[in-house]
């Protein structure tokens, strides 16, 4: 996470960046993604770091970082959405897809991606958001979209999670699209 965020204020791209890095036999690195969340990794560290602080310094500020990168995200779509208005003369039609911990499951237990739309739909009251986790039925404060039907109507996207569904979607250069799961990995 911390490398996605250095490299995209660096003008690189992350993932082409990881895939030639990862050719070298020895080298494995994690793919970023919108945060850590879940019920456990997400939780468990705090335990530890209360437990043993001077022990675990590592483990608390890698904590502190991908809590961070939530942040972010929320942070660079805002600007992002404010970027369009001022370009278009109008508030954007925004997509904010995925709401899992991680891919391809239902559970939204400690969600950075909860977190991020959240977040960023506070910041924006006027503009229309469609929100999409296509592994649940219905959520109780967001109002979910279909996700074709969302990406299709979208003028800025976030792909939060990277859902097996949205793999599935063409890239759209007329849109705005904010990669933080790797779903294109562009």
């Amino acid at each position: 996470n911390e490398l996605s965020i250095i490299c995209d204020k660096a003008g690189i791209n992350v993932w082409e960046l990881i895939e030639l890095a990862n050719k070298h036999p020895r080298v494995n690195i994690l793919q970023p993604g919108s945060g850590v969340g879940g019920h456990c990794i997400a939780v468990d560290p705090y335990f530890i770091t209360s437990a043993f602080p001077m022990e675990s310094q590592i483990i608390g500020k890698a904590r502190e970082l991908n809590n961070y990168k939530a942040f972010w995200c929320a942070e660079k779509t805002q600007t992002t959405i404010k970027e369009f208005e001022l370009e278009h003369g109008r508030e954007p039609v925004v997509a904010l897809m995925g709401l899992a911990f991680k891919p391809n499951i239902d559970d939204l237990r400690e969600s950075p991606a909860k977190y991020i739309a959240t977040k960023v739909m506070q910041g924006h009251n006027n503009a229309d958001f469609l929100i999409v986790e296509p592994n649940i039925e219905d959520h109780k404060v967001f109002k979910l979209t279909d996700y074709k039907e969302a990406y299709e109507k979208a003028d800025v996207i976030a792909m939060l999670v990277a859902h097996n569904q949205f793999k599935e979607l063409p890239w759209n250069d007329d849109k705005v699209i904010l990669d933080f799961a790797g779903v294109f990995k562009r």
